[in-house]
Order: structure tokens, then C-alpha cells, then sequence
């Protein structure tokens, strides 16, 4: 019993303390100390010290010489990050269209048109969210994987399977940040729409199109990616005015 209230109270403040860190509560540059922490939440040290170890495992939360600090956003990286994420995203439709014969700038009828996409897995994510069009997910960690399965399902499903793996080690260095966003419920509802366009003119036989849904649907998500980090930013330069 001491056991399971123990794990109990932890799992409560790493949800509070990802909850302030995602809200800009906590200033970036202020070290996350676990005496401080504790009495924020009205906790002892413990339950804090493994909150931090999952959100440090989480890439929230970084260590430095001194001390663990929340994440910092970087960006320039991040930026790079993204144009990386078109070029890999992109490379797989484009894939299909050569080998279908297709281009953006020549139209083919969809029944003229052999398949390349592993249609089955196309069509698997489609149902997937439309389902989640009804019944929304919360914003947080089980969205954003949601999310980047869609997308390396897509990508995988163009029968390159290097370029999804590419891909996933870009999602491994954007997701800190991507966790720390709260998307409203109208940005979530966009989300679920765009990935069912593309997966509607996959499915469809419309390459083309799904690869003009697909960058506009990457560069809104960059936008959001950029604005959030700089914000970060600014809480940080804040933080350390205020310090001074």
C-alpha cells in the first residue's frame, strides 16, 4: 500500500509539473531543484526526483553542469528539423509519382493508374482518424504519437522503409517540443482533417494531391513548432532579466 500511494503521488506531479513546463510557469532558466519543487506541489523530495527522471527521459527536462533545466529550444535547429521532415515526407510521394509515371503538372484518371502506396496501411490510418474526428484525443504525448504514426505510415508506406527511419530520428529531437504544446481543440480538429485530405487522395489514386495537402499540412505544424520555441525563448531572456 505505501508502495502503490507512493507511485500514486509521483505519477501526480510529473502530470502538474509537465502541465507548468508545457504553460511557461516555470521559467527556463530557473534550475529545477528538487527541495523548491517539492514544496511547490506539497510533496517530498521523492516523488519529484522520479517525476524529473521520466520528464529528463522524456526530453523535457536537460541536464547541465549545475543542475536539470527545463528544455530549451533551439531555433535555427529546429527550423532545419522541419526543412528535413518536408524533404523525407515529400521524397515519399514523389517516389510514387515517378514510378506511376505521374507529375504535379500532368493529370492522369485514377483508374489508369497502377498503386504503389501500401494502400492497406493507407487505408488503416484514414479509419484511424476518422474516428478520432468524432471522438477527439487530448492534447499531450498520446496525441503527438498518434501523429507521427500517421505520418511515418505514409512515408513507409511508399516503399522506401530507410526514409521512415530517417524520419523517426527527426521526430526524436522535435518531440520535446512538440509535447510541451497544448494545441486547442481547433487546431487538433485541423490536424485530424488534414491527415484524412491526404490520406483520402492517396487512397483516391491523387498523389499529387495528397503531396500539395501534405507541405501545407508540415509547414502550418513548423509555424506552431517555431512560434512555441519562441516563446521559450522569450520566457527565457525574461527569466534572466529578471535574475539580473
Amino acid at each position: 500500500m505505501p508502495r502503490k500511494g507512493r507511485v500514486s503521488l509521483s505519477e501526480r506531479v510529473y502530470h502538474s509539473l509537465r502541465r507548468d513546463l508545457a504553460a511557461g510557469a516555470i521559467v527556463p532558466t530557473e534550475r529545477l531543484g528538487e527541495e523548491r519543487l517539492a514544496e511547490t506541489y506539497g510533496v517530498s523530495r521523492t516523488p519529484v526526483r522520479e517525476a524529473l527522471a521520466r520528464l529528463q527521459a522524456d526530453g523535457l527536462v536537460e541536464r547541465h553542469a549545475d543542475g536539470l533545466y527545463p528544455y530549451r529550444p533551439r531555433l535555427e535547429e529546429l527550423d532545419h528539423l522541419y526543412e528535413l521532415r518536408i524533404v523525407l515526407e515529400t521524397r515519399g510521394i514523389q517516389r510514387v509519382l515517378e514510378q506511376t509515371g505521374r507529375t504535379a503538372h500532368r493529370v492522369v484518371e485514377p483508374e489508369s493508374v497502377a498503386p504503389a502506396h501500401d494502400l492497406t496501411s493507407v487505408r488503416a490510418e484514414l479509419e484511424r482518424w476518422l474516428a478520432l474526428r468524432d471522438d477527439p484525443p487530448e492534447p499531450g504525448p498520446a496525441l503527438v504519437a498518434a501523429d507521427e504514426q500517421f505520418h511515418l505510415t505514409l512515408l513507409a508506406a511508399a516503399g522506401n522503409t530507410a526514409l521512415a527511419e530517417a524520419l523517426t530520428a527527426v521526430y526524436v529531437r522535435v518531440r520535446p517540443l512538440r509535447t510541451l504544446d497544448l494545441p486547442t481543440p481547433e487546431r487538433i480538429a485541423t490536424m485530424t482533417a488534414e491527415h484524412i485530405t491526404v490520406a483520402e487522395q492517396l487512397l483516391a489514386g491523387a498523389p499529387d494531391t495528397a503531396l500539395r495537402a501534405l507541405v501545407g499540412h508540415i509547414d502550418t505544424s513548423r509555424a506552431h513548432a517555431l512560434a512555441r520555441a519562441q516563446q521559450a525563448l522569450r520566457l527565457t531572456k525574461l527569466g534572466r532579466a529578471m535574475r539580473d
